[in-house]
């Protein structure tokens, strides 16, 4: 019987140390998040989700983003700029290849930028690149880039998620099966349910210490709150229920992480469509909402004021908050100056984060109180992309807008708001022209108070960022400097 006690004993510690040495040994991970991409190529689509999953991971660019909002090298090692700011030479790194196995240089680098400016390009981001008049192969590992003029942004620009570098073999089915040169490679999607990456065994750099990552997409915050409290996913970024997280403060199972974002929240205004072709009207519409009950309402208290479109944690945010202060009473009075006295009626179109859905429903009761009547539209992130950001057949819209640094977009007179204005167009041509730090700061707090004086849109808060991961997960972005979730440094505590 001793013998056999011991003999069991011997067997129980042996499953114990097994049991040790896998958890220990822990190297796939699985990141839930509310929405899911309406495709996988991130050079022809708006929706920053395809970044959440594919940026750094998949697909890489000349230039990154690091965790910090930091520009680093990317693809390319090294870059010259000319003194007239007019070339960049850029040096790309060797021994990069596809996950297809082919090798990355020069040649698709012109590809990418080439099909970027394409007549026919569906690129989201166009205008920040139409500066690049030509792109030069030197040799495989060396490709030069000409603009038109200076642009101050470009190195910033190119580390976007609409500048990754794609191979011309596989466009034709990138947004079903993407291929890029990341750490990461696409595995498999299960459309509706999962997205599934794997390691790049052949990766030009530091190996990743996760082997397989699944990202899972949850868009209702009930059943969130449920998968994490069940421990379903390690990881849930940008997590869509506020009024739980203090719920994970208290258990030990879990860390949480409140970040910073670039997405400024706004109540998007077609400008282009009466009544809003009206200043007076958006002014309106801007004093009948109160920015704090929205925060606390649908964030639960997590997000900041804002009173134009850029981020606060930026050094050349100006808050003119208090030019859109709630007043409804001067909102009221500006409707009938307008030739509303008794209001009107608009369209609401909400797509389905947290923010929109439950900030919409505070904001169609605030602008009732001055007699606008917004009719609200649910719709599913695709219609939201095809109804109101390509088609413009919208009243009022909520979106938060991820990408960084992104007030350029109101000199884009065909961007989906349609905000037109000469003043605003040339100051942005000028600030891409210009180097210097204190003059660019000056530039973008007028281009700032600008917008704000227009009443362009409603701006409402930037978006916090709330992730919630198991306690063991280490090296996860706090901020998002821009719309990704980069698994390269993401490790479980030994």
């Amino acid at each position: 019987m001793n013998r056999l006690n011991r003999l069991m004993t011997g067997l129980a510690s042996a499953a114990l140390v097994v049991a040790a040495t896998t958890a220990l040994a822990k190297d796939d991970i699985t990141v839930a998040m509310q929405l899911e991409p309406p495709h996988l190529d991130p050079t022809s689509a708006a929706a920053g989700a395809i970044d959440s999953v594919l940026y750094t991971n998949v697909f890489e660019g000349l230039t990154r983003f690091m965790g910090d909002g930091s520009v680093v090298p990317g693809l390319a090692e090294s870059w010259e700029i000319s003194e007239d700011g007019l070339t960049y030479t850029f040096k790309l790194r060797e021994g990069v290849t596809f996950h297809d196995g082919t090798t990355m240089d020069a040649e698709d680098v012109k590809f990418t930028l080439d099909r970027i400016n394409a007549e026919d390009s569906a690129n989201a981001q166009k205008a920040l690149y139409s500066a690049i008049s030509e792109v030069n192969v030197i040799d495989p590992q060396t490709v030069e880039v000409k603009l038109s003029e200076p642009n101050g942004n470009m190195l910033f620009n190119l580390a976007w998620g609409d500048a990754v570098i794609v191979a011309p073999e596989s466009v034709e089915t990138i947004k079903q099966t993407p291929i890029g040169t990341g750490a990461f490679k696409f595995e498999n999607w299960n459309q509706g349910d999962k997205i599934t990456l794997t390691r790049n065994e052949d990766y030009w750099g530091e190996a990743p210490a996760l082997a397989s990552a699944t990202f899972k997409f949850i868009s209702d915050p009930t059943a969130a709150f449920a998968s994490v409290m069940a421990e379903d996913v390690d990881v849930f970024t940008g997590f869509p229920a506020p009024e739980n997280i203090p719920q994970f403060e208290a258990d030990p199972r879990f860390q949480v992480l409140i970040g910073s974002t670039e997405g400024e929240t706004i109540l998007s205004i077609n400008n282009q469509r009466a009544p809003f072709d009206n200043v007076k009207v958006r002014e309106a519409v801007a004093h009948a909402i109160d920015r704090q009950a929205i925060i606390d309402g649908a964030m639960f208290g997590y997000g900041t004021p804002i009173g134009t479109h850029f981020a606060p944690h930026n050094p050349d945010y100006v808050d003119l908050t208090e030019m859109s202060s709630y007043d409804p009473e001067k909102s009221k009075v500006l409707l009938a100056e307008a030739g509303f006295p008794d209001g009107f009626e608009t369209t609401l179109h909400l797509p389905p984060p947290s923010y929109a859905r439950r900030g919409g429903e505070i904001i169609a009761a605030q602008l009732a109180e001055v007699g606008i009547k917004a009719q609200i539209t649910n719709v599913e992130w695709a219609q939201w992309l095809e109804t109101v950001f390509k088609g413009k057949d919208f009243g009022l819209s909520i979106v938060s807008h991820t990408e960084p640094m992104d007030i350029n977009i109101y000199a884009n007179p065909d961007y989906y708001f349609q905000y037109d204005n000469a003043e605003f167009q040339s100051l942005m041509t000028e600030f891409n022209k210009t180097a210097d730090p204190a003059a660019r700061s000056e530039m973008l707090a007028k281009a700032q108070r600008i917008i704000a004086e227009d009443y362009v849109n409603g701006y409402l808060f930037q978006l916090a960022f709330p992730t919630i991961a198991k306690a063991g997960v280490e090296g996860l972005w706090v901020n998002a400097p821009t719309q990704a979730t980069d698994l390269t440094g993401v490790s479980w505590a030994e």
